[in-house]
């Protein structure tokens, strides 16, 4: 689902970019929505819309602009929506993320490659993580040595697409359309990469970590990574980046990593690899496929939507922004005016645990505090939930707005246009009728 639609300017298309995404505001239904005022909406939703007066000019509500969604299998995976099948990228309905731990098979994948012989096979054989660079001791370490010379960790983190989000953006920003399903908080065993590292000896020299797989490229050219990403050296070297080997208990999936993955939560999920071989410590920013131009990167200014920007004038994604969803009940549903409507969801945040949480049944115009649990450790979602009755029948949206320890909020609006449509964090809103 889409967490806002915007207000109904049209931007010209950047050239070559992507048509704009099934799911984007349909400029038809907003023009009629415009002419028809306030009566117009309600009939169309079927409700009055108590505090219509504060749903701002233009916006399409929830209720209207749900789209069908086409729920496609994945082998080991269940329920979600395909976005692409070269690579395989499949997102999660957001009602299937209302477990505090994701389950395996509802957990989001987003590939850049084929997923390795190796890993489909599970076959070990040849296989070790090379850790060479600006380090004193150069490693090879099997999957036996990583268990048995290091202590075991397991954590609840966060992984998040960079691009997860992108469909709210106008004009659209080329790229898988995802909306918000691609997140997920799973449990992953391994050891802390800054214990590994330790034991090779960081150079003062070194600047970044970056990752080389064993996913084959696009095209199966062995000169050509399919992605090569990476971190800052004290990103590598803080207490919460891991080597894990296991995803909710089991081995990691094919999809998602087998046999050894790098997890370095808070950050774009694209910087924790997956089908590691080699892990490369540099004296330089990491030079990686996907490291350069406009890949994971922002504006190092506010641009007018549509604008092209030069790639000296983008800056890497780091800490991903704070967010939330609300995973129960879903979109559109109805309930009796005197009912209870017990709302729940997930909130998150790359710069820290998040520390308030609210939600709006009258487009904003006031605020209900949220129960919010505290995370299980550092980097997992935090469950949240709100239980409050609507005043009267009729036609309501309910807007999320997670703050997270630095005092940021989720804006309403998607917030800053950017070429590739990255960290769309904008409020994720439901429709839901009184009668």
């Amino acid at each position: 689902m889409i967490s806002l639609m915007l207000n109904p300017i049209h931007h010209p298309r950047s050239p070559g970019r992507e048509s704009a995404s099934p799911q984007a505001p349909n400029l038809e239904r907003r023009n009629f929505i415009k002419a028809g005022g306030f009566a117009t909406l309600a009939a169309a939703l079927g409700a009055p819309i108590p505090f219509a007066d504060k749903l701002g000019s233009g916006m399409v509500p929830r209720a209207l602009a749900q789209q069908a969604e086409a729920l496609t299998e994945v082998p080991g995976k269940r329920g979600l929506r395909i976005l692409g099948d070269r690579p395989l990228n499949a997102e999660t309905p957001v009602t299937l993320l209302d477990a505090d731990i994701t389950p395996t098979e509802h957990h989001f994948v987003r590939n850049n490659g084929h997923v390795p012989d190796r890993a489909t096979k599970m076959d070990l054989a040849g296989w070790s993580l090379t850790i060479d660079g600006e380090v004193e001791k150069p490693l090879q370490l099997t999957l036996e040595a990583l268990k048995q010379n290091y202590k075991t960790t397991t954590r609840a983190l966060v992984l998040e697409c960079g691009g997860n989000g992108r469909a709210g953006f106008q004009p659209p920003a080329s790229g898988n359309q995802w909306t918000l399903g691609g997140v997920g908080c799973a449990l992953y065993t391994g050891v802390l990469l800054k214990d590994v590292l330790k034991t090779a000896g960081v150079k003062s020299s070194a600047v970044y970590l970056g990752y080389i797989a064993e996913d084959p490229h696009l095209s199966r050219q062995p000169d050509k990574d399919a992605i090569s990403r990476g971190v800052p050296i004290a990103k590598a070297l803080d207490d919460h980046s891991l080597l894990a080997w296991e995803m909710n208990g089991e081995p990691l999936p094919a999809l998602h990593g087998w046999p050894l993955r790098l997890i370095c939560p808070g950050w774009p999920a694209s910087v924790s690899g997956k089908w590691l071989k080699r892990l490369w410590v540099r004296d330089r920013v990491h030079d990686g496929t996907k490291m350069t131009g406009h890949s994971y990167k922002l504006p190092k200014f506010p641009v007018a939507p549509g604008t092209e920007v030069a790639a000296e004038d983008m800056a890497i994604i780091e800490e991903l922004p704070v967010k939330s969803i609300i995973t129960n009940p879903a979109s559109g549903m109805e309930i009796g005016v005197n009912q209870t409507l017990a709302l729940r969801g997930q909130a998150w945040s790359g710069f820290g645990d998040v520390t308030a949480m609210h939600v709006s049944y009258d487009f904003g115009a006031s605020w209900i505090a949220c129960a919010l649990k505290q995370p299980r450790n550092p980097y997992a979602w935090q469950r949240w939930t709100a239980d409050f009755k609507l005043p009267k029948k009729g036609y309501y949206e309910i807007w999320a707005r997670a703050t997270d320890r630095t005092g940021k909020m989720q804006p309403m609006l998607v917030p800053g246009w950017n070429p590739e449509g990255y960290c769309n964090n904008a409020m994720h809103r439901i429709a839901v009728k009184a009668v």
